[in-house]
């Protein structure tokens, strides 16, 4: 420790080269932490499904309805516990820049297969007693500034109302829930749409089971889909970890793309600081040739040049994903909207971050501080003397 400010002041001994190398670092970083953070908005989904919950859609395609009738009939496959219903409404609330997930569903069979959003019972009772009652999510209604008993009217956009365009509904409830959980949706009750749309009368979105035992989701998911083969509406059952993974694959290979992106960022950066560090070594051969002539050992020598470079990447990576975790939000990226929740740079990313600075900094460091030590060593085993370079002299 007491060599520590030594190495602090000749990490500033160039002030410019310095500032510039933290700011490459630090904008490293800063598009460190966005990267990581829109891989983990489009794979939300993936990491909180229920592993005892399947999802059941139209073989054709997702946006294909099924008949409310099937909810009967799922409850009596062998496995099932509950069976509930979604239907994706689409609306846009005030202007199109706004949207968020907004989905027609059971409030009873989906608040008893979903029991990770928290709502209190006397919300619930709102909800159950209101046709136009909406249960909206914490961050949704923070968002908005939404409050109970707020009326909320949203512009139809697929569902037209039996009257004008517009739906009204209620805020009867605001749910909560454990990290993870989005707390950025609109549920409304499938009674009121269906009542009041103009057409798609007895049709649902899809379809969420419960099951009592997630080893048997193989064989569950098979026993439904061979109930409603060869029928007007064929159904296809996947676990709800693989539908939600199915969604982001809609977008392409993202771990791919942005872990390509990423892995290109950190390489680019360990470059500048490898380069900075080669430069300041060549810059005080002297200085250090000096040092271990004084006394000072190779080992000294080579914590001060490796302990350099950790410092500058460790300064940098600090400010970038600091920053990072500060400003990068669904928000400021004008993402949080459909099935993407509002989303931020979490510990997880930033503690990452930091520790990929950290490698950068050992291995910035100990490639020219090796290179030093080297060089001392070789210098050091020179013989010297007025003789050294002739031996035939001594005598």
């Amino acid at each position: 420790m007491k060599f520590v400010s030594l190495v602090w002041k000749n990490v500033w001994r160039r002030k410019m080269r310095t500032i510039f190398t933290l700011l490459s670092i630090f904008v490293a970083f800063l598009l460190f932490g966005i990267l990581m953070t829109i891989r983990m908005a489009f794979t939300f989904g993936v990491e909180i499904a229920g592993l005892d919950r399947l999802v059941l859609i139209h073989k054709v395609s997702l946006i294909m309805p099924l008949p409310v009738s099937y909810q009967s009939r799922l409850q009596g496959v062998p496995g099932v516990e509950r069976a509930t219903h979604q239907t994706w409404f689409g609306g846009v609330y005030q202007d199109p820049s706004n949207f968020f997930a907004q989905m027609a569903v059971e409030p009873e069979s989906f608040l008893a297969i979903y029991p990770e959003f928290k709502v209190p019972p006397e919300q619930i009772k709102a909800w159950l007693g209101d046709r136009q009652g909406a249960l909206v999510g914490r961050d949704l209604a923070a968002r908005f500034g939404w409050k109970i008993g707020d009326r909320i009217p949203i512009q139809a956009t697929i569902w037209q109302p039996k009257q004008g365009q517009t739906w009204e509904f209620n805020v009867a409830g605001i749910y909560d829930g454990e990290a993870g959980i989005d707390k950025t949706q609109f549920f409304f009750r499938y009674d009121y749409l269906d009542e009041n749309r103009s057409g798609g009368a007895g049709l649902v979105g899809w379809y969420v089971v419960k099951i009592d035992d997630p080893d048997k989701s193989s064989a569950v998911s098979s026993a439904i889909d061979q109930q409603f083969a060869n029928t007007p509406f064929e159904t296809k059952t996947t676990t709800e970890q693989q539908f939600a993974a199915s969604f982001a694959s809609m977008f392409g290979n993202l771990n791919l793309l942005i872990g390509s992106i990423a892995l290109a960022v950190v390489i680019t950066t360990l470059f500048v600081a490898a380069n900075t560090m080669a430069m300041s070594v060549r810059e005080r051969t002297t200085e250090i040739a000096v040092m271990r002539t004084l006394g000072f050992p190779s080992q000294t020598i080579f914590l001060f040049i490796a302990g350099e470079a950790v410092i500058i990447a460790l300064l940098g990576g600090l400010v970038g994903a600091g920053l990072a975790r500060l400003i990068v939000n669904g928000e400021t990226l004008g993402m949080v909207g459909g099935f993407i929740p509002n989303f931020g740079v979490n510990t997880a990313n930033a503690a990452l971050g930091l520790g990929i600075s950290a490698f950068i900094g050992v291995v910035a460091g100990i490639i020219p501080a090796t290179m030093a030590t080297i060089a001392l060593t070789i210098f050091a085993s020179v013989p010297r003397g007025p003789d050294a370079r002739f031996p035939a002299l001594k005598s």
